[in-house]
Parts: C-alpha cells; sequence; structure tokens
C-alpha cells in the first residue's frame, strides 16, 4: 500500500472515529447523535448564508494547513503559525489605512505586506534553527506569545489612541465581495477564498515538480544524506521557514482584509493557526488534502453553533469530537497497526 493511500485510510478512519465516539458520548450524557450530527450538517451548510460562513472560514484554514506542510517537508514542527498569522494581520491591516492607492495597486500590496510580516515573523526561528540546531518548536511557542503582546500593543499603542481595534481598511484594500455576499445571505465570505485555492495549486506544483520541493524533502529524510549529496541545508531550512510564515502571514491578511476589516485585541494565542495544525496532519500534509480537512474543521466550527439551538446539544460536545479526530490522527499508529493486522488475516 503506498504512502499516498495509507495517509487517505487514515485521515478517514480518524474522522470516522472521532464521529462514532463522539456520538457514543452524547448517547452517554442523554442526547440524540442524530439531531446533533442533522443540526451540526444544517449548521455547516443548510443554507447559502451557512455555506458561505463555512466556506470564509475554509479561506484561513487552507493557508495555514500549507503553511505547516511546507514546513514538516523539511521535518521541521511550525508550532508558531498563530503568532505568524497575527503579523500578517496586522501588517495587513496597517498597509490596508495607510495607503491611498487604486484598488489593483492596493489591494495586492497589503496581501503581499501580510504574507512578508508573516514571513519575517517565521526568520528568526529558521535562522536560529539553521545556524545553532535551536529546536524550532520551542522558539516558535514562545515566539506566538511574543507576537500576541506585540499585536495588542500595536492595537493600542500605534494604529489607535487606546481603543480596541484599529481603524477600518480603506475600500481599495478590502477582499470583501458584493457578488459573494448577494448569493450567501449577505455572509462574510470574500475574494480570499479564491487565493487561498490558488495557493493550493502552487504548493503542490512547489512540492511536486521543482528543485527546490524535492530539496525540502530529501534534507526532510535525511539532512545528513542530503548535505553530502551537495544541498544546501541551512539555506533550504530558511527558506522552509519563510514561506511557512508567508502562508500564515497570507491566512491573517486574509482575516485582516477580507473577513474583518480591521485587526482588535487577542485574548490569548489559540486561533486558526493552532487548529491549522491538525487541518495538516488529517490532511496528510497533502495540499489536496488539506484543502478538504480545512472544509471539514470550518465546517465543525461554523456548525456548532447552531447544535444548541436546533438540538439542545452544548457545543463543547463538537469539540470534544474535534479533539478526538486530532487524536486518532497523532495516534496514527494506532491505525496502522490495525491496518497490518487485517491485512494479515486477508493475507492467510
Amino acid at each position: 500500500m503506498t504512502n499516498r493511500w495509507q495517509g487517505l485510510i487514515i485521515s478517514v478512519s480518524s474522522i470516522v472515529l472521532g464521529l462514532l465516539i463522539g456520538a457514543i458520548i452524547m448517547l452517554a450524557f442523554g442526547y440524540d447523535p442524530i439531531a446533533g450530527y442533522s443540526a451540526l450538517a444544517y449548521g455547516a451548510f443548510g443554507n447559502s448564508y451557512y455555506l458561505g460562513e463555512t466556506l470564509r472560514l475554509t479561506t484561513p484554514y487552507i493557508l495555514v494547513g500549507l503553511a505547516i506542510a511546507v514546513a514538516y517537508k523539511m521535518n521541521m514542527f511550525n508550532i508558531g503559525a498563530q503568532g505568524q498569522l497575527l503579523m500578517g494581520w496586522i501588517g495587513a491591516v496597517w498597509a490596508g489605512t495607510l495607503f491611498d492607492l487604486p484598488k489593483f495597486i492596493h489591494l495586492p500590496l497589503a496581501i503581499l505586506i501580510g504574507g512578508l510580516c508573516g514571513a519575517l515573523w517565521a526568520f528568526v526561528p529558521g535562522l536560529l534553527k539553521a545556524y545553532l540546531k535551536v529546536n524550532e518548536v520551542i522558539i516558535t511557542i514562545m515566539m506566538n506569545y511574543i507576537a500576541l503582546y506585540v499585536f495588542n500593543w500595536l492595537i493600542h499603542g500605534v494604529f489607535s489612541d487606546g481603543k480596541d481595534q484599529t481603524d477600518v481598511i480603506k475600500e481599495t484594500a478590502s477582499l470583501k465581495s458584493p457578488f459573494l455576499e448577494d448569493i450567501t445571505q449577505f455572509s462574510t465570505l470574500h475574494w480570499g477564498l479564491i487565493i487561498s485555492l490558488v495557493f493550493v495549486v502552487i504548493i503542490w506544483i512547489f512540492m511536486k515538480k521543482t528543485t527546490t520541493g524535492y530539496e525540502f524533502e530529501a534534507i526532510g529524510y535525511n539532512e545528513n544524506a542530503a548535505h553530502y549529496a551537495g544541498m544546501n541545508v541551512r539555506r533550504n531550512i530558511i527558506l522552509a521557514m519563510l514561506i511557512s510564515g508567508f502562508l500564515a502571514g497570507m491566512a491573517g491578511a486574509m482575516e485582516g482584509l477580507g473577513t474583518f476589516g480591521f485587526a482588535f485585541t487577542q485574548g490569548s494565542v489559540s486561533g486558526i493557526g493552532f487548529d491549522g495544525i491538525a487541518v495538516a496532519l488529517l490532511g496528510a500534509l497533502s495540499p489536496i488534502g488539506i484543502l478538504f480537512s480545512s472544509f471539514l474543521f470550518a465546517a465543525l466550527n461554523i456548525g456548532k453553533t447552531t447544535i444548541s439551538v436546533e438540538a439542545g446539544i452544548p457545543n463543547e460536545l463538537v469539540n470534544i469530537v474535534i479533539a478526538l479526530i486530532i487524536f486518532f490522527v497523532a495516534a496514527s499508529y494506532i491505525i496502522q497497526w490495525a491496518m497490518e493486522k487485517l491485512s494479515k488475516k486477508g493475507g492467510r
């Protein structure tokens, strides 16, 4: 069995097991799982408004999932996507409120600045990893907190006079679409979805069809062998973190220029950046897989807002289902063990 099919089976099995055990938990607490999952599905895509909201949340999930996947190709675990997202968000909003340019210049510039701010934030752990062998997990986790406080300080002390949010970006830097809003009953769906889909294709081509993508994979498999084969390991480590940070920063730009149109203070470092780790793992670190896992996570998170109203089930139970799916993805060796046992029995 190829790694591609094995990854697909693990992902599907994780989803099924998460939903199944979630249903058992609902039954144990006296709730109807069929009514619960029906309400969840309705809240995710029961009408055009809910579908629009689900697609809108899918947008940053795709970009963060791709960010995690690119770094993981180099055997690096970028836990700092949330911090890079925040830096991209505030950078894009800054550009969106500062410049007075035509839309065809202003909007791409604001998006680019958001991505570059994320890349700059990822450059530090990349540099430390490349030259000092500092563990990227530790440094990126710490930089998430630094990003949170810098983000809030910039909003309070630089971009506003002690307020909890910045000014609204100019129309020329907005990703909002009256057309998409009209066809989805005035949801917050915006043109960022198209941008994220374009990057799915770009990253797939980069990983599968370019020399640098091959070097990333080779270094991820065996850094020493890649070094002796003439590959510049340090340069590729930094480049991988820059690309990863750029994608996470782009996700922040989607929030700042599309979903909200401004930046506001955050209470914690949890959010899309951390969910994106699970999205990438569930998608088997494949751009196409990440596309589908992003939609699933968006559907679960949007759908849970109606589950308590429609079925009388606390939406925290949906968080348990999400956690179970993540658990089974992380504990994929359990599913692999079961697959091996089944294949041995089938071969007898």
